[in-house]
């Protein structure tokens, strides 16, 4: 075997491209570099696949190289390294551990074709383009990439600039391993013999016995793989593994670069894991470092993301939105959307990037039809901050071409105003539609919203089925309370305007007379309380008794805030925050029902089987929950409840409070 060693490049007569320029071709994006390299990396993984219908494997591993094979590593990629101010590939070496970070897919084709970049072929050209060419076009129809800028990314990775590939493929019949290291670094003049002269700053480590570097192939690879410690390809096995020699973690601990990765993937890649009709998704993801396992997220498990998933299976099934453009007439995509409530969140690392820096989802996730995510574009915000909705929009296959134009080089956007008429109306057109369409989901913004005790509570309540428990009879309400509970007498339900809308205790008088009674003996001690009740018109009930009525404290709700959606015991509930500002004893309890957008009344007859909103219980201010329908609450002491309801799916739910003194 030939002992591989390095070769740097020089401008010939005619020119040639310069690595400065190389590396500046990502431009400043607003994604950070790991996150570009997830998506390149992963993309050119999808491009290269073997067929449909076979899974890719994708894999990134962190990791220390052994002591064993540290050696290795330091004789074979240093022999005629350029000098340090060249390339800082000699320091990055002669370091006490040498750190790489290995991407590798399986399922895929490899790196075919010719070796050689002058080489004609109509069989792929994949080594090339990937090694040696820049700016060459895809091969592939429907394709993630376009011209193959993106692939300086692994070179931006690295803190000496240089990548080692390790591939196998099928070419002229046979199967061929390939091991080759390039460089990306700075142009630089040099004295060679008697005269200076240019270099471009490219550098490859190879088989440099002929008039061209060329990479080791066969069983010279094979061999130099195992001293490197490299894991090994199956007899018939392809794929390819890029190991990034020391990668910039900007101070981080490679534990936390992992899980970084972990979630980065699932944010930037998840279409690719749903599973298809066969069960089995197109790509299946792993994440190491040093041996460890950092396991990749399920995205229909992910709160955020279960929205997007939801929407993509609307997408691609009949209850999809079919977009067009008008002028001229085209067919753009096809779209789906996903409407539910949601607190807002402190985004992780992962999430900040992918465009949820404010804790709220109101995007569209927008793909082509090789359906690796493109962004997540900021839609109209809700009039509610606990409104959210999420979309997905996947180009026709048709405008593939139309879309990928208007994709800078990290494929992280589209762009319409660099486009041509029709391209650029098609794009644009797009965005049109898209708002057309959430604006029939979230209706007109910067409206005054709905009323206090009334939010749209959708599909939280999908959460909740476990809390189903048995039934204590106030109207709809629900007897959340464990086996073996005694709950009180369940009182009338109270009445309600026709609207919907609460009579509020809190703009009634402080004091009570005509509606509180002694009802006791002669002493004069309440036995007991009568509730504040109205006419449905703001008026209190004449009391039915002969005793002169007892000037009293009237007990008193005072809302905080609108309901809003929590969590209880793993579960999606809606609450409404409340205080007790009269210091005396009061019983408080809810009514809730199904609001109709229609003409504000309330569903008091749902249909047969239909889901009613119910009560769950009360939580005190140290948070702790009372599983009763009514509670007992001493006032005035300033300390905020909550009453926890389990809302009816797709639904607008009224809560209203109510409070009675009790002796």
């Amino acid at each position: 075997m030939t002992a591989p060693a390095w070769v740097s490049q020089p401008f010939p007569p005619e020119g040639a491209s310069a690595a400065e320029g190389i590396r500046n071709q990502l431009g400043k994006p607003e994604l950070d570099h790991l996150t570009i390299l997830v998506r390149e990396s992963a993309q050119n993984s999808w491009d290269a696949r073997q067929g449909d219908g076979i899974p890719v494997d994708y894999h990134i591993d962190l990791q220390t190289v052994s002591a064993a094979d540290a050696p290795a590593w330091r004789e074979n990629l240093l022999r005629k390294a350029p000098a340090k101010q060249r390339l800082p590939l000699r320091d990055a070496l002669q370091q006490p551990t040498i750190r790489v970070l290995s991407i590798s897919d399986r399922g895929t084709r490899g790196l075919g074709g010719p070796t050689r970049a002058d080489a004609v072929t109509d069989q792929g050209r994949d080594f090339v383009a990937f090694l040696r060419n820049i700016g060459e076009p895809r091969d592939r129809a429907l394709g993630g990439g376009t011209y193959g800028f993106g692939k300086g990314i692994l070179y931006l990775a690295s803190g000496s600039g240089t990548i080692l590939v390790h591939t196998r493929c099928q070419y002229e019949g046979r199967y061929e391993t390939r091991l080759m290291a390039a460089a990306l670094w700075k142009s630089y003049d040099a004295k060679e013999e008697d005269r200076e002269r240019r270099y471009t700053g490219r550098h490859w480590w190879g088989d440099a016995s002929g008039d061209v570097i060329e990479p080791l192939v066969g069983p010279d690879a094979d061999a130099m793989a195992r001293k490197l410690g490299l894991r090994p390809f199956g007899a018939t096995e392809t794929g390819t593994t890029i190991s990034i020699l020391d990668p910039n973690l900007d101070g981080s601990e490679p534990s936390d670069i992992a899980r970084y990765l972990a979630e980065t993937i699932v944010y930037q890649l998840w279409p690719k894991m749903l599973p298809d009709s066969n069960g089995v998704p197109p790509m299946r993801f792993s994440v190491k470092c040093d041996g460890i396992e950092y396991p990749v997220p399920d995205p229909a498990r992910m709160t955020t993301l279960k929205l997007f998933v939801n929407a993509y299976q609307k997408m691609i099934s009949s209850d999809a939105e079919e977009l067009y453009c008008r002028r001229p007439k085209k067919l753009l995509g096809r779209f789906g959307i996903e409407q539910t409530v949601a607190l807002r969140f402190e985004p992780s690392d992962a999430e900040h990037m992918a465009g949820f820096e404010t804790g709220m989802v109101h995007h569209v996730c927008l793909m082509r039809p090789a359906e690796l995510v493109v962004t997540y574009w900021p839609g109209p915000k809700p009039a509610s901050e606990i409104s959210a909705y999420a979309g997905v929009f996947r180009a026709d296959t048709d405008l593939d071409e139309a879309f990928a134009k208007a994709e800078p080089p990290t494929h992280d956007n589209w762009n319409y105003q660099s486009l041509d008429h029709p391209e650029y109306s098609f794009v644009k057109m797009t965005f049109t539609r898209m708002k057309e369409e959430i604006d029939k989901i979230i209706g007109p913004r910067g409206s005054s919203g709905v009323e206090v005790a009334q939010v749209s509570l959708g599909a939280a309540s999908d959460r909740l089925s476990p809390l189903v428990g048995g039934a204590w009879g106030i109207g709809s309400a629900t007897d959340y309370a464990k086996p073996g509970d005694t709950a009180p007498r369940p009182r009338p339900a109270p009445q309600r305007r026709p609207s919907g809308k609460r009579n509020d205790p809190a703009e009634s008088d402080d004091f009570e007379t005509a509606d509180a009674f002694e009802i006791g003996g002669s002493g004069g001690e309440a036995t007991s309380g009568a509730p504040y009740r109205g006419d449905g018109n703001g008026q209190p009930l004449e009391p039915t008794g002969r005793q002169a009525p007892v000037r009293r404290r009237r007990p008193k709700i005072e809302y905080v805030g609108d309901p809003e959606p929590d969590e209880l015991w793993g579960h999606g509930v809606v609450v409404q925050r409340f205080t007790l500002p009269v210091g005396i004893p009061q019983r408080v309890s809810a009514d809730v029902a199904v609001a109709l957008n229609s003409d504000g009344g309330l569903e008091m007859d749902p249909p047969t089987g239909a889901e009613m909103p119910g009560l769950v219980g009360w939580q005190d201010p140290q948070g702790e929950v009372h599983t009763t329908p009514t509670y007992v609450i001493e006032g005035g002491d300033g300390g905020v409840w909550k009453a926890v309801v389990k809302p009816a799916a797709d639904t607008m739910t009224d809560i209203v409070l109510y409070t009675e003194a009790v002796s």
